[in-house]
């Protein structure tokens, strides 16, 4: 279910934590279980199950939109230049497929095969590009106050990871959590307002999503940064106030209950101290884009954790709807998400509006992934 997902969290060894710990509030992943070697487990070809033509077609369409992005990476440039001359025949890319790729069962920890798979969708919701009656919630850009540190630049193991903060005399003190951004605001543009503070938080969630204007024009808005502080799920602080079972938690119920309850409403959203500011994103009739910077395909473009599969990476998935109806096919790991962690985990994009959110937000189903590897490179270092 989409609501466990948010753009990339800040991971930190526990040695470097705390001589960081004044400078930052980010997030401890937790430990992963798995012992290194244990998380790729070579397979045949057969061990895969069967995939429609129409699937195969679509995944393979989705993982080769990434190449553009994955031309200096060692791993993958030789097998996307390969790619872009092959035919799109179902016969064809199998042939392309398993000439140039090795299969790799992904295994959590004490071996076990399955995991989570959850969605996420592109969200419209109503708006304005300026304040009136109705549209009182602010969607932010970037502060200008707020401060990010690149750690790998001193510290190459921490690729990625960042800090954030402001600046206060010669120190970097953490900056404002989502409470005191929504009591007090923060000196950030406004690139447009929203009719419901529920609206803002589930656009945080999913990332990325459309502002519909009075006028029927939609305006896109993309994930830009973050204020450094942890995620927490608002649907696990409703549980732990006895205000839902953890099995009924979906948007539609944290909505339901928002609108039941709405003087709690700012306790509900005071629960995630994380907040997300963002960027317009493109005019173009495409999906949203994704952490490697290409347009998401709904249907076949994941979420994944990134230390266990690298983006760019082609996956083999196995798992339901959650009316049952069997998911089998070939994706694009062309994301990430702050809640997307650990070995089989991945977080399906279903595509942009009302069905696809309902989809998403129903989502909470075993499954199984496969990582599609080239022939010959090293696999990543397991978690």
């Amino acid at each position: 279910m989409t609501i466990t997902r948010l753009t990339a969290a800040c991971r930190l060894p526990a040695a470097l934590l705390m001589g960081l710990a004044l400078l930052t509030s980010c997030a401890v992943s937790p430990q992963r279980a798995s012992a290194p070697g244990n998380t790729y487990v070579k397979a045949a070809w057969t061990a895969l199950p069967a995939v429609s033509d129409a699937d195969l077609q679509a995944g393979f369409a989705a993982w080769r939109s990434s190449c553009p992005r994955l031309k200096t990476d060692t791993t993958w440039a030789s097998t996307c230049t390969a790619a872009a001359t092959v035919d799109t025949t179902p016969a064809a890319i199998r042939q392309f497929l398993q000439e140039r790729l090795d299969v790799y069962a992904l295994r959590a920890a004490g071996n076990r095969a399955d995991g989570l798979i959850t969605g996420y969708y592109e969200p419209i919701y109503p708006g304005s590009l300026t304040r009136t009656a109705q549209a009182t919630v602010p969607v932010y850009g970037v502060p200008g106050d707020m401060v990010s540190v690149q750690l790998d630049s001193l510290y190459p193991e921490l690729k990625g990871k960042r800090l954030r903060g402001r600046v206060d005399g010669r120190v970097l003190k953490p900056y404002d959590d989502a409470a005191t951004i929504a009591a007090q605001g923060v000196k950030a543009p406004v690139l447009a307002w929203l009719t419901h503070p529920m609206d803002l938080q589930f656009l945080q969630i999913q990332g990325s999503g459309r502002i519909v204007l009075a006028d029927g024009r939609h305006l896109r808005i993309a994930y830009a940064d973050q204020n450094g502080h942890p995620y927490r799920p608002i649907g696990r602080w409703l549980v732990e106030q006895g205000e839902l079972k953890k099995d009924d938690v979906t948007m539609d119920a944290i909505r339901a209950w928002a609108i039941a309850h709405p003087a709690r409403v700012p306790e509900l959203l005071a629960s995630n101290p994380s907040y997300v500011f963002f960027t317009k994103g493109p005019d173009r009739d495409e999906g949203p884009r994704g952490s490697l910077n290409v347009p998401l395909t709904a249907g076949y473009s994941v979420a994944v954790d990134r230390n266990v599969v690298p983006l760019g990476s082609l996956l083999w998935l196995s798992t339901t709807r959650p009316d049952g109806t069997a998911v089998v096919r070939p994706v694009a790991a062309q994301d990430t998400g702050g809640a997307i962690a650990g070995e089989v985990r991945a977080d399906l994009f279903w595509g942009t509006g009302d069905a696809a959110g309902k989809l998403a937000g129903d989502m909470k189903q075993k499954g199984f992934i496969w990582m599609l590897w080239p022939k010959g490179a090293a696999l990543p270092k397991a978690p």
